[in-house]
């Protein structure tokens, strides 16, 4: 079999019953994580211009839109409700040869569970089987050095998980990855240089056009065979063979790799977490801001060329790039004390004060730093100060991190900050207790809950 077929034949051997309570648990917490980044975005630009256009072009259907009564088609709503999730940059990661956010995966879950009549069960192992899959494809192969963007795997990971919950056999399995792999493959660009909004949709896009892919299979559509190995496919063109040995994936006496991805405490790029914590540490132990002389931030190779090398990181004009900027988000912890969303508001990004204070800045490699990733995602900070001392501050593991982990009051009180303008504090807790509760719901019932009123 090709590695497409291997992969549908893996898809169907998960099971609910296979999963495990502590994995269960794990991806609830998940759910609730995503459904409180999406809650939370339900007024930023880039999400009411796709709703706009879903409402406007894409009416009917049976999955929900979140936060409104409207429905549209799956493949539209996972679109939209994808962006929600992933707006805020707040959703969880995983950092292997390859960086994704697994939960991106989710949006396409709900939607098409929605259509079909799924059960919490159904929805819960059609997430841990796209986190399967997503993030042993990024502990395969490094594409982003070849200049194509992480959610070319999530092509991959939302269409087994689509065609999981509508029940496709094995064949049509696979011909939804052969469509979905060989004709939207995205370029890195989208993380480069000055971001754009469209940083936030590059996945919800991947995660719509494998569900509108996995829905032409189910009516019988083939497509390009073999898609990871043929000579003008996925190896040949974007990431170089690799190896990738479906017995040993998660289930049957294996690990699952859910429990390995990270839930972010910031609203930040996941390489930056720790340099966040390391300068509240580094700040805790001044007087004022204005003692500081000069600041180092080391940190590892991809800490480097994802969040520093670029010139637009240190004088950024968008939300997109100060979020992924890490002279800007160690400078706004110094400055204010915390990060959260008002973090990237225009003022801040304008402000000639906090311009000002990014010239003190100053990131470099360390190749130690390089050396523990990605066991640990480390980061160290240094202050010198007018008076001659230097303060440092090393953080290995930030909050969310596997070793570090949020718990689930932690993660539902990240889900009450980020829905606090939406929702009561009544259904707030009736959406948690939902997805708690999940394997006794359908996931018809979960939208109806997510309405902003």
């Amino acid at each position: 079999m090709n590695l497409a077929e291997r992969l549908s034949e893996y898809s169907q051997s998960i099971d609910y019953a296979d999963l495990g309570e502590d994995v269960i648990v794990e991806a609830k917490k998940r759910i609730i994580d995503s459904l409180g980044c999406a809650i939370g975005a339900f007024r930023e630009s880039p999400v009411r211009i796709a709703r706009k256009v879903a409402e406007a072009n894409h009416s009917g259907g049976a999955s929900t839109i979140l936060g409104t009564e409207s429905r549209t088609s799956p493949d539209v709503a996972t679109f939209v409700n994808g962006l929600m999730v992933r707006y805020f940059d707040y959703n969880d990661t995983y950092l292997s040869k390859e960086p994704a956010h697994p939960s991106d995966n989710i949006s396409a879950c709900l939607a098409v569970g929605e259509r079909e009549g799924s059960s919490g069960k159904d929805l819960l192992a059609a997430v841990v089987l796209a986190y399967e899959v997503q993030c042993r494809l990024c502990d395969a192969a490094d594409i982003r050095h070849r200049g194509w963007d992480h959610v070319c795997y999530g092509l991959v990971s939302s269409a087994l998980a689509a065609g999981k919950m509508m029940g496709l056999p094995r064949q049509k399995l696979a011909h939804a990855v052969n469509i979905s792999l060989n004709a939207h493959i995205a370029m890195r660009q989208v993380r480069a240089g000055e971001l754009s909004e469209w940083k936030g949709a590059s996945f919800a896009n991947a995660a719509r056009n494998a569900v509108f892919s996995t829905m032409l299979a189910a009516q019988g559509m083939t497509g390009p065979s073999p898609i990871f190995e043929g000579e003008m496919g996925f190896f040949k063109q974007v990431s170089g063979p690799f190896e990738l040995d479906t017995a040993s994936f998660g289930g049957r006496g294996n690990r699952f790799k859910l429990g390995e991805t990270y839930i972010k405490y910031f609203p930040a790029e996941y390489h930056a977490q720790s340099a966040i914590w390391a300068a509240l540490q580094a700040r805790s132990k001044i007087g004022s801001v204005d003692e500081i002389s000069s600041v180092e931030v080391e940190t590892h190779e991809a800490g480097y060329t994802i969040l520093s090398k670029d010139k637009e990181k240190w004088a950024p004009s968008t939300k997109e790039s100060a979020d992924h900027s890490l002279p800007y988000m160690v400078g706004m912890t110094l400055l204010q004390g915390k990060i959260d969303n008002s973090t990237y508001s225009s003022k801040n990004i304008g402000d000639p004060r906090v311009l000002s204070f990014l010239k003190k800045i100053k990131v470099r490699e360390d190749s130690a730093l390089t050396e523990m990733y990605p066991r640990h995602i480390a980061n160290r900070v240094t202050l010198r100060l007018k008076d001659g001392r230097t303060l440092t501050e090393q953080v290995d593991d930030p909050k969310g991190h596997p070793n570090n982990p949020m718990t689930r009051e932690e993660v539902e009180a990240k889900f009450r900050r980020l829905t606090a303008r939406f929702l009561k504090e009544a259904e707030a807790h009736e959406i948690t207790d939902f997805v708690w509760n999940l394997e006794k719901r359908r996931v018809a019932t979960l939208g109806e809950l997510c309405v902003v009123r």
